[in-house]
């Protein structure tokens, strides 16, 4: 059967992948060097690689069921669920292994409403999610590390570490919000028992560290932008590379950083 979206037809590639059709023509490049579109054995891709991207973006996008997915790249529900599985890790943020001397990072924890419940668990918010440790750099408001997803019921102090965000960032300066203590972060002061009010030296410290920690909540809320971080249907390492996918830098900025 004959879909009713293809990369081939630029009118559909910014509506559902959030893209020029540049942008997204070099996005697909790093995903060829990469090796998405190397010959397999059994029965080839009924799309080729071009759709198969805009596919998994603009489920990533959209959050359209996987039927309606389907009936739109004119595929079968099984063969998108399979380029999913195939594409999606492919699309993956890769954690920044060395940071400059004087980078300052800046990290918090967003909860990604998940249905798969196996590795989700009930929140704050009384819903089933995974908690996710996202590490930012400060100066070019990028994301450099997102830690595996854990139980949305884990405390952001354990998370911290559990997830491998911790490992991944090393030494290198971190900011957090109060939410981590004890963890070695830098996090606001706090008034002591009994103390009415903190020094001026600290108050300003918490005025400034408050106006730099609020740049991971603007990137939250363009990662948010995207349907699938708000109910994702994904099961097992889905979300995980659901997540990566989405806070991976535009292809512009990657080909600058290549």
């Amino acid at each position: 059967m004959n879909g009713v979206i293809t990369a081939s037809e630029s009118c559909w590639t910014t509506p559902f992948s959030g893209l020029s059709p540049r942008a997204f023509g070099k996005l697909v490049k790093v995903l060829r060097r990469a090796g998405a579109d190397a010959v397999r054995k059994g029965r080839p891709w009924s799309l080729p690689l071009e759709d198969r991207a805009l596919l998994v973006v603009a489920y990533w996008r959209t959050n359209l069921t996987m039927r309606r997915l389907a009936l739109l790249f004119g595929v079968s529900k099984s063969a998108a669920d399979r380029i999913i599985d195939h594409l999606g890790p492919m699309f993956a943020l890769q954690s920044r292994k060395r940071f400059a001397n004087d980078a300052v990072l800046i990290v918090d924890g967003t909860l990604v409403p998940t249905r798969d419940h196996a590795i989700a668990e009930r929140s704050k918010d009384y819903r089933y999610s995974t908690n996710h440790q996202v590490v930012i750099d400060t100066d070019m408001r990028l994301v450099v590390v997102v830690g595996r997803p854990l139980a949305g019921n884990r405390n952001d102090c354990k998370a911290w570490e559990e997830s491998g965000a911790k490992a991944a960032v090393g030494k290198t300066l971190t900011i957090a919000d109060g939410r981590y203590p004890g963890t070695g972060l830098v996090i606001p002061y706090r008034r002591e028992r009994g103390q009415a009010e903190l020094r001026g030296w600290k108050e300003e410290h918490n005025k400034s560290h408050k106006q730099v920690w609020a740049r991971v909540e603007h990137v939250f809320a363009r990662m948010k932008t995207w349907k699938i971080p708000r109910d994702c249907r994904l099961k097992g390492a889905g979300v995980h590379h659901a997540v990566l996918g989405i806070a991976r830098p535009r292809p512009r900025r990657i080909d600058q950083r290549a």
